[in-house]
């Protein structure tokens, strides 16, 4: 048994506790949300009080003028407002909101990526199934489930 000795106007921290913020990832592979998601994300935000990261992992090509203007991708307008959505909720609810376009020739892995750089506490996977090819959705899930670096969350297919 570990016991301490404070003195008054001190605290007891845990070593290596994080006090950083960890932000809760909302993310699709270039198909719209399903409400569900969006839902779970946000009150997910709102009632731990972090951050909201809202990504489209999207697959490209390596081409000149991906690489050098940025003219590869253009998200549908119903990928738009499914992404549009929970962010203007979460803000309007006082949490702090990122939209964010992970283009790549691996966009799963870039997205696992992204979810340990950003040091994410929870990964909510919502793209909906049937606006995406049946096998590349199965496979984009058990790639998640498998390396996924926090806590994963999955829409229901």
């Amino acid at each position: 048994m570990r016991t301490s000795r404070l003195r008054p106007g001190q605290t007891d921290t845990i070593p290596g506790a994080r006090s950083a913020p960890r932000p809760v990832l909302l993310a699709t592979l270039d198909a719209p949300l399903v409400a569900e998601a969006s839902q779970f994300a946000v009150d997910s935000a709102v009632e731990s009080g972090q951050p909201l990261l809202v990504v489209n992992a999207v697959e490209t090509t390596l081409s000149p003028c991906s690489l050098g203007l940025g003219y590869d991708y253009i998200a549908r307008p119903e990928i738009e407002k499914s992404l549009r959505a929970p962010a203007e909720l979460a803000h309007g609810l006082g949490i702090r909101v990122e939209r964010v376009c992970l283009r790549s020739t691996q966009p799963v892995e870039a997205l696992l990526d992204f979810a340990a750089e950003r040091d994410t506490g929870l990964l909510v996977l919502g793209p909906d199934p049937s606006q995406m090819p049946r096998r590349r959705y199965r496979r984009a899930v058990r790639k998640v489930r498998d390396a996924s670096p926090c806590l994963l969350w999955l829409a229901s297919d």
